[in-house]
């Protein structure tokens, strides 16, 4: 039996999440960051996360950044690359295939935003 796309953006949020809720303040960041998206721009908030967390790979920030980023990659939106080639490809899509990263994004933060905050896992 197959399942729906939203089935599996709900597993794999709930796998994620399993792992980045062990992080201090994950929870509340992921609370904003559809919002922030939508405000100041999909590669805009990228860099944010990336700023923010400062080469740490422990920081909340990376977890987010880690999170939208495999799932695009698990829907071949993106290739696998380090994240300077992340933000490099996102930079030079075509403005319909930013759209829909962009979209992918939001949906899967919805879930990411759902299960961070339900405390399922602490």
């Amino acid at each position: 039996m197959s399942s729906t796309l939203a089935q599996r953006r709900s597993l794999f949020a709930l796998d994620k999440v399993r792992d980045a809720s062990k992080i201090d303040k994950f929870d509340k960041l992921t609370l904003g960051l559809p919002a922030m998206i939508l405000q100041n721009g999909f590669g805009q908030t990228l860099a944010f996360l990336l700023a923010k967390a400062k080469g740490n790979e422990k920081d909340h920030h990376t977890a987010a950044f880690d999170i939208i980023t495999s799932w695009l990659e698990t829907t071949h939106i993106l290739k696998k690359r380090d994240r300077a080639e992340v933000m490099k490809e996102i930079s030079q899509m075509p403005q319909s295939e930013y759209l829909r990263a962009q979209e992918e994004a939001l949906a899967i933060l919805e879930w990411v935003k759902r299960y961070a905050n339900a405390n399922l896992f602490t």
